[in-house]
Parts: structure tokens; sequence; C-alpha cells
């Protein structure tokens, strides 16, 4: 591995200085037997908060000392989990940031699931605090809550070397993690679009890219920006079957460099340009397009240039341009990113509120021509992504190494939940800068999107 890239990965996940070996997942470990309960203010208080949480489905809880605890209801439903706690620090760190403190003992080897898998463990604790019935499995202690608040705050300044830092941070650790988790065809690292009952990952994804072209209205020849165009599947799906020509811009080099590969090997070069850039800088260069399409970039913005967004995408749009945004939503308001997403996944990064993204582009007078809300696509999707990293586990631990591969599922659990459970949605969100831009009703959707798959 170079070194740089070895750099990289140190950065993204570091090391802690309690780091233990554990087992990871065993599907053929026995339920414990014994007796004993846990002893100590902090393992008390854990099995407080467990029993305050688990209603329906099992947690059995190992701690160091050798007591255990049942919680819940056995065969309530078809989660039956059990932990091991290697040390007493690790209620403690729960305790005080469930998210953070589970993420950090689980990739440290410190917190072992012995029965089930980290999906089923983050699975468990968010069946049973639903968004919709106003509970949450996921609150810090209230000081800590307050140093999440103050140090999100921070982050959101977003200028350009803080916002190329953040995505290297995670589009940066090497494409070739990706070729394994994401499909092939496309290369999509954002929500499939899941219509019907046994499609593939590739389907979904192609299906994905058909309904959001579908919304830009395109004609032959037109001109589009990709903002965040990733590996280059929207741009160069848009090139072969709707004959327009792409320019895709990104921070990520890693991204760039593949991307120009993947658009010469598809032949439609002389339709798509790749440019390692800013959206910012790259409104200031006085470009003009017939239609922007955005998909999965919004959340890298940063709450406080959503402003600057609108106005830069409205600046690059023609009177009568159309654009997309594809972004993660926040259902129930605004709110804040967490901890554990920040220190290790996405840096910068923030989960808009509907409220808040058309109130942004309000100010830029663009018009909210079409939402459309999707609830669970996104949670089909990550557990796709999920099953494909369990199958290459031994890969990417090769790639990186064991603490790295539980973080990454960690993280792709927790957003699984969040999306099954939580607050998190799918927000597509269709603007015009004119009135007339598009046809009078919303029915010219429908057909493009058929003419589309059609052609693949």
């Amino acid at each position: 591995m170079p070194a740089s890239r070895t750099r990289r990965i140190a950065e993204a996940c570091p090391q802690s200085p309690a780091r233990r070996t554990g087992k990871l997942l065993d599907q053929t470990t026995s339920k414990p037997t014994g007796s004993g309960r846990p002893r100590g203010p902090a393992n008390l208080l854990f099995c407080r908060f467990l029993d305050g949480h688990i209603k329906s489905g099992a947690l059995e809880a190992v701690f160091a000392d050798g007591s255990r605890a049942q919680f819940g209801a056995p065969g309530s439903n078809s989660l039956d989990i059990a932990i091991r706690l290697t040390d007493s620090g690790v209620a403690r760190s729960i305790l005080l940031d469930p998210a953070l403190g589970a993420a950090e003992a689980f990739m440290d080897g410190r917190l072992v699931i012995e029965r089930g898998d980290v999906m089923g463990l983050v699975d468990l604790f968010a069946r049973n605090a639903p968004w919709e019935a106003g509970a949450s499995y996921n609150r810090p202690s209230p000081l800590r809550k307050l140093g999440n608040r103050i140090a999100f705050h921070g982050e959101q300044l977003n200028n350009a070397v803080r916002s190329r830092a953040n995505v290297a941070h995670h589009y940066d650790i090497g494409n070739a993690l990706y070729r394994l988790m994401l499909d092939p065809e496309h290369m999509q690292y954002s929500c499939g679009y899941w219509p019907r009952e046994g499609m593939t990952l590739g389907e979904a994804q192609e299906a994905k890219l058909a309904h959001i072209a579908a919304k830009l209205a395109l004609e032959p020849g037109q001109r589009v920006l990709d903002i965040g165009c990733g590996w280059g599947g929207m741009a160069i799906f848009l090139a072969q079957r709707a004959g327009v020509h792409v320019t895709g811009i990104t921070l990520s080099r890693e991204q760039a460099a593949l991307a120009r590969e993947r658009v010469t090997a598809a032949g439609v070069e002389d339709k798509v340009s790749i440019e390692l850039i800013d959206y910012r800088d790259h409104a200031d260069q006085g470009h003009k397009y017939d239609r922007i399409v955005s998909v999965g970039m919004f959340e890298h913005v940063g709450q406080q240039q959503f402003e600057t967004f609108f106005r830069c995408t409205g600046k690059l749009l023609d009177t009568d341009g159309v654009m997309l945004v594809h972004t993660i939503g926040r259902m129930g308001g605004p709110g804040s990113t967490d901890a554990f997403t920040r220190k290790y996944i996405f840096p910068g990064g923030y989960i808009p509120a509907l409220s808040e993204t058309v109130a942004a582009s309000e100010k830029s007078r663009l018009i909210a021509t079409d939402v459309e809300t999707w609830r669970l696509h996104y949670a089909h999707t990550l557990r796709a992504w999920y099953a494909k990293c369990e199958a290459n586990r031994d890969r990417i631990v090769q790639m990186y190494d064991e603490r790295f591969y539980r973080m990454w599922t960690f993280y792709l659990a927790g957003a699984t939940a969040a999306f099954e459970s939580g607050t998190m949605c799918n927000y597509q969100l269709q603007f015009a800068r004119h009135r007339h831009a598009l046809p009078f009703s919303r029915d010219y959707m429908a057909q493009a999107e058929k003419d589309l798959l059609a052609k693949g």
C-alpha cells in the first residue's frame, strides 16, 4: 500500500491506546449461561439504560467480571444479539455518547458481538426507538451534547480549503474499496431507486439515474453540469442516453482520475469532461448551463453554505434552466451531525432539513417546481452495500485493517438504522429559474423515464 494512502487511512481511523483484539462476528456462538448481576456504578447505570431501551427483541450483555444480564423479550422478533464488554470503561463511554462510545468500543475490540452482527445490534436499538414515536436511542449526556454542538458549528464553515480536506477524508481513501462495495455498472455512491421487488443493486442504481434524468427534461445537445460527479456514472448515463454534453466537477482526486478512465472506456469523451474544481470557483468563471444535477453532494456543503450553494447554482443556470438536487434529508427540522459521523465518516457534513433547504433556495429566487421524498430506498441500498462489504471482508481487512472494517460496517449499519427507524430520508428537489421552463404538468416525467430505461 502506498505510504500516502496509509497515512490517510490512519488519519481517518486513528488508533486507540486501548485497542485490543476481539472477535468481530460469530454467528455460531451459543447463548451463554450463568448468573450474577453486574457490579460497579457504570455497569449498573448501563443496565438501567439498556433496560429502558430494549423492550422488543433480545439483548444479552456479558461484562468484564463475568456477570451477565438479559434485556428485552426473547422471541418477540428476529433480533437476538449477545455482546461482551471486555473492560469497565465500555459502559461509561456508551453512557456519555451512545453512538460514538459504542462505535469506538466496537472498533477497538472492547465491545465484542458474540451472537449476531453489528447491523443487528444497531437495528435492535433503532427499532426500539423509532422517530415516529418521538423516541431517540442516541442522546449523549448534556455536557457531551453541548460539546458536540459547539464542535459541529465550528466545522460548518466549509471554505474551499476545508471542503477539499473533508472530501479527501472520505473519498480519497482509495477507489478499490468503493469498487468492492458499489454496483460495478454505474459506481453510484448514493441512494438507489427500488420501485419493484427483486431488483439488483445495479438495476436500482440505473432506475435512480433514469428517474433523475427524466426530471431534468433533457433535450439532445444541451449543456449539463454535474456537481459532485463522483466516478462519472451520472455523466456517462446522460451522455449516452440523452445525447447531452456534461461537465462533471468534484473535489476528490481519486474520483476524478477514475471518472476520466470510465468516460474514455464508455466512449463518451467527446461529450463528457471531468474537472477537479470547487463549485464556487466554477461559478466565478462565468459558465452557463441548461441543466444542473447534483446527487449526494449537498450533504457536504455545510449548513452555513446553503445560501452560497443556491446563489452559485442560480448564477450557473441559464434563464430557462432546470436543476435537480438529490440529497439525504432530515425529517422533523434542522439538527446537527453526530460525533461519530463527524469524526470518522463525513467531517464538515450536514444532513439538511427540507425547511432550511427551500428557505435558502428562495433567497436566490429559485422556484421549487417539484419535491419528492424517498423514505426507505436508501435503507435498501445500504443493506446491499453492507452485504457486499461482508462478502469482501477479508479483502477489505487486507487493504486497510480490522479496525477500519469495523468502523466502516458500523457506519453502514448506523446509516441503515437512521433510514429505517430514525430521522433520515431522501429528497429530490427540482428547481427552475423561470415558471415557464418546464411542461405545465409533471406527466412528462413518467414517459421520459421509460424511454431512458429502454435505451439501456
